[in-house]
């Protein structure tokens, strides 16, 4: 097995560079210190300042959300096709029914709980507001609401990562205040556990079991019932799970999902103002994590042609403004860009599949504890290296066709991130693996895990659904070199 790449002399750009030219490979010192806007920033600021102020805080994004991308190579576009006359095969792709993007929507969330709450028959009832272990943004919602002559409870969520004791408290509280509604503001914990507390209230409220609704450690009980209205505001930029139809939660020692379509979001407001207080670990963590969910189901076995358009356009904003909003916080255009990145990862895997990367990060949460976009972004170069070593030599024997086709797509996301028409799969790892480095991302090996834990955390990660969508079937010991790498 050929072990992962090195980091390799790779600069990254630390500026917001046009789309047309996506991360030219820039080193400039004085930039990253003094956050001096680009041209292409202070192109963009200009545009939004010549906007009117209604069409800047009111930017609704109706069914196409996705802008044009540079389309992969043609040869790549549908590696799983079975049918020499047909070249698409057949997909679904859903999403949250509707999608509020841009600087100051939050404002518009009374608005949108009014119209919602009236047009399903329970304006009448108290809002269930899921927040994190602060109330930097429950405060001011619950404020909004209020004077929007709306009564709302709120439910804060301790800890980092979303528990089923924490959902099971978040639901008990939302049936005895007899809430008809849910808001959750604040990260992926928030997100994913409001999603499971609006799903279980039309569906039992408190008398089920939580696990009776849970996949792997439950009964994985289908809902019989559309979940109570719910809104989701992220307040980070990585996980993607305002348009999702899955609530992942912490059960012991395995991360598992609660998962049904009813479970999509109504509404999900994303207001990149409210990212720009995210520590620089945390950007940086997040980020990384919504860029591996939009590279994961680009070179995914189940990708299609809408989650590829989506996808790449996620990279190309990932790839050029991660590492500006990381080093210049205050930059709105970088942290509208992650918010595009997070939003594009969000849509991708949930219309298509994942793969090594969060096959592991299920279990890895469960066991470390530690936070999801840290566990993904260790292991994202490496999985990416793994992968394209066992595509190029016994892939390449078996199947030379999806060697090529797999291959491809991995090139697709180098010339991206690298904006570099000639590059290959070899220099996207490289890009990868300098990103993580320049950022500090802090190995494994620092959450706990141990080369003795390696047996039980791929026996585990084996039976995780997005481990079955990488684009090759690895074996136990190219799992475990993976997971050594990123130690």
């Amino acid at each position: 097995m050929r072990p992962p790449l090195q980091a390799q002399a790779l600069p990254l750009s630390s500026r917001v560079l046009s789309p047309r030219a996506p991360t030219q490979v820039v080193d400039d010192m004085s930039a990253r210190s003094t956050c001096a806007p680009s041209p292409a920033v202070a192109l963009r600021a200009s545009k939004r300042a010549s906007s009117s102020s209604s069409t800047r805080r009111a930017a609704v994004v109706p069914r196409a959300v996705v802008p044009r991308a540079a389309s992969p190579s043609a040869e790549a576009s549908a590696p799983m096709a079975k049918d020499s006359a047909a070249t698409i095969a057949p997909f679904e792709f859903a999403t949250a029914a509707r999608i509020v993007f841009g600087v100051g929507t939050v404002a518009r969330v009374p608005a949108l709980v009014t119209e919602l709450t009236t047009l399903e028959g329970c304006a009448d009832e108290p809002v269930l507001v899921v927040a994190g272990a602060s109330d930097r943004f429950s405060a001011p919602l619950t404020k909004a609401l209020s004077e929007a002559s709306i009564a709302s409870h709120v439910y804060h969520c301790e800890g980092g990562e979303p528990t089923t004791a924490t959902a099971e408290a978040a639901i008990a509280l939302a049936t005895k205040r007899g809430c008809g509604a849910v808001v959750a503001i604040g990260g992926g914990t928030p997100v994913d556990v409001g999603k499971c507390v609006a799903a279980v209230l039309t569906n039992g409220g408190s008398d089920p079991d939580l696990y009776d609704f849970l996949e792997v450690v439950g009964r994985a009980r289908p809902l019989t019932r559309r979940a109570a209205p719910f809104i989701a505001v992220p307040t980070t930029a990585g996980p993607g799970a305002e348009v999702t139809k899955n609530s992942v939660l912490e059960a012991g020692d395995r991360k598992v999902s609660m998962r049904h379509a009813f479970m999509l979001p109504d509404v999900c407001v994303i207001d990149p103002e409210l990212t720009r207080s995210m520590p620089a670990s945390v950007t940086a963590h997040t980020g990384l994590d919504a860029l591996t969910q939009c590279v994961e189901p680009y070179v995914s076995n189940a990708s299609n042609p809408l989650t590829d358009a989506v996808a790449i356009s996620g990279i190309k904003a990932g790839a050029r403004s991660l590492l500006r909003a990381f080093e210049c916080p205050d930059d709105v255009a970088a942290r509208e860009d992650m918010c595009l990145c997070s939003l594009y990862g969000g849509l991708s895997l949930a219309n298509a599949k994942l793969g090594a990367v969060h096959g592991f990060s299920g279990t890895l949460g469960g066991l470390l504890h530690a936070p999801h976009g840290a566990i993904c972004a260790a292991l994202l170069p490496h999985c990416c290296a793994i992968n394209v070593a066992a595509l190029r030599g016994r892939v390449a024997e078996t199947d030379p066709a999806a060697s090529s086709a797999y291959l491809r797509r991995y090139e697709d996301v180098a010339r991206v991130v690298t904006g570099r028409d000639d590059a290959t799969a070899d220099d996207g790892v490289a890009w990868m693996t300098a990103l993580v480095a320049r950022v500090g991302v802090p190995g494994l090996g620092t959450f706990g895990l141990k080369e003795s834990d390696f047996d039980d955390v791929v026996r585990k990660s084996k039976e995780s659904s997005s481990m079955k969508g990488n684009p090759v079937a690895l074996s136990g010991e190219e799992l475990k070199a993976m997971l050594r790498a990123a130690l």
